[in-house]
């Protein structure tokens, strides 16, 4: 019944979310075509084509804002979410779909069929986003408010037993009563037997023992329980199995509190293997959906540049060819995701027997660690330092990017002899797939050493979200048109 309930509940915000999305699309044609004309008339001259003409592109809208609250981990339980975090998956929420309708109307090219050559104004797009956001926000806001009012008077709770009476399981009791407004109502604890007995007496347990493991059928008769969990030592597990059954064939919910492993910085789901069931740590990002829309981005961003960028690779690869002896192309192998190898692909900046020379200047390498940097290399062409100076050798690396080799961000792809020299913590700079540009790129580059360097990718990697990565790219336009930073 209440997994039921919970299911009715689900289908019926997402189409208030659906409605407000719909509402959010409204009152940004309103805004765009009439307020902001008349508030900034400076700014906005004219309106928009007719309404009728806007709402085609509102099924797409509204398929895409679909899929993005599905497969954003919208729905799922939120008793125990932070209101920070709920926030936070709003946006990313709200930047993935913006950013996948903008890419719908640029490769369909629906808008210029619809509105005559014309696309869609960019001011609409953003503030459809903006009031989506806003309206989703408070309506999540509204429901989480109401929500907790109702579990705090005693309405909407969940009753929950929990095995095990040791440390652990007393401190997950004290966050439980701690939290009123999560709905738990901890109906007692069940004894595990002597291993656990050792920590402490079941004195100053905030709900009663109701008994050993043994008694667990008569537990669960005797009262009404939807959820158990298992609070237990590694050692206990292989003893709880005919409990763990029992609970299953009466349909309650049991769940185990993973105090076995140190967690504290990984990301942890549940996956299935042809049947079995993974508990997966990872320290790295693992939503498909965000990683699947950042392989999108490359792959048309990359495009573009690369054919709107032709006549100048064109012209970057005539003067090096007449400038200088030797090919046009430098290709050096480097190390990718988890330490796959790949050819990359610059524009040669330096002279020809460069890597022979290597050995000669590592007295004047310029970066500690095993990175090796020299601001004056002798062995740079004079067309090479100007190439450098604005990142135009790395114009090539787009087709690694098209390839699936690199991404568009992401740490910098090193060669195998530096990585053979990483400590084991910088290893996991490796967890993600290489980028063009990263914020060691926008950070200050050949500026910073190489500790900082290494931090500033682990950075990356835990913090990544779709919106990192737009940020990251808009600060390094500025970056790479200085030549700040640049060797």
């Amino acid at each position: 019944m209440l997994k039921q309930q919970a299911r009715l509940l689900a289908v019926t915000v997402f189409l208030v979310d659906l409605i407000l999305v719909s509402g959010a699309f409204v009152l940004a044609f309103a805004a765009r075509d009439a307020w902001l004309p008349r508030a900034l008339p400076d700014q906005f001259s004219g309106g928009l084509y007719a309404f009728q003409s806007y709402l085609t592109f509102l099924p797409v809208a509204l398929a895409v804002w679909a899929v993005a609250l599905m497969t954003g981990g919208t729905y799922r339980s939120h008793r125990t979410a932070s209101l920070r975090d709920e926030v936070a998956s709003l946006a990313r929420i709200t930047a993935a779909a913006t950013l996948f309708w903008a890419l719908a109307l640029f490769v369909t090219r629906i808008d210029a069929a619809v509105l005559a050559g014309d696309r869609v104004s960019r001011t609409f797009t953003l503030l459809f986003a903006l009031f989506a956001f806003l309206f989703l926000t408070g309506e999540k806001l509204a429901l989480r408010l109401t929500s907790r009012w109702v579990r705090q008077h005693g309405f909407n709770y969940r009753t929950l037993l929990i095995v095990g009476t040791g440390s652990a399981a007393r401190t997950l009791a004290e966050s439980i009563s701690h939290h009123t407004y999560w709905g738990f109502k901890l109906v007692g604890f069940v004894r595990t037997g002597s291993l656990e007995c050792a920590e402490g007496t079941d004195e100053g347990l905030p709900a009663p023992v109701l008994g050993g493991v043994h008694d667990m059928a008569r537990i669960v008769e005797e009262n009404v329980i939807d959820d158990v969990i298992f609070s237990v030592t590694h050692r206990e597990l292989p003893n709880l199995e005919s409990q763990f059954l029992l609970l299953q064939e009466q349909g309650i919910r049991a769940r185990f509190a993973l105090t076995l492993v140190p967690t504290d910085y990984s990301r942890i789901e549940l996956e299935e293997l042809d049947g079995t069931p993974l508990l997966t740590f990872a320290r790295t990002p693992t939503s498909y959906p965000q990683l699947l829309l950042k392989r999108a981005v490359d792959v048309a961003i990359a495009f573009v540049l690369l054919v709107v960028g032709l006549p100048v690779v064109s012209a970057i690869a005539l003067a090096i060819k007449v400038s200088s002896t030797g090919g046009v192309l430098f290709r050096q192998t480097r190390c990718g995701l988890n330490g796959r190898r790949f050819t990359l692909y610059k524009f040669r900046t330096m002279v020809q027997d460069a890597h022979g020379r290597r050995q000669e200047l590592l007295h004047l390498n310029e970066m500690n660690g095993p990175a090796f940097k020299l601001r004056r290399d002798p062995r740079v062409t004079r067309l090479g330092r100007f190439l450098r100076k604005f990142s135009l050798d790395e114009l090539p690396q787009l087709w690694n990017v098209l390839r699936g080799d690199m991404s568009l961000v992401g740490p910098r792809p090193p060669i195998p002899e530096e990585v053979a020299q990483y400590t084991r913590w910088q290893r996991r700079r490796l967890s993600m797939k290489p980028g063009l540009t990263c914020l060691w790129q926008i950070s200050g580059r050949n500026d910073i050493d190489f500790n900082r360097w290494m931090e500033l990718d682990l950075e990356y990697i835990d913090k990544w979200t779709p919106l990192l990565d737009f940020k990251i790219l808009l600060k390094t336009i500025p970056v790479v048109l200085s030549g700040r930073g640049a060797s």
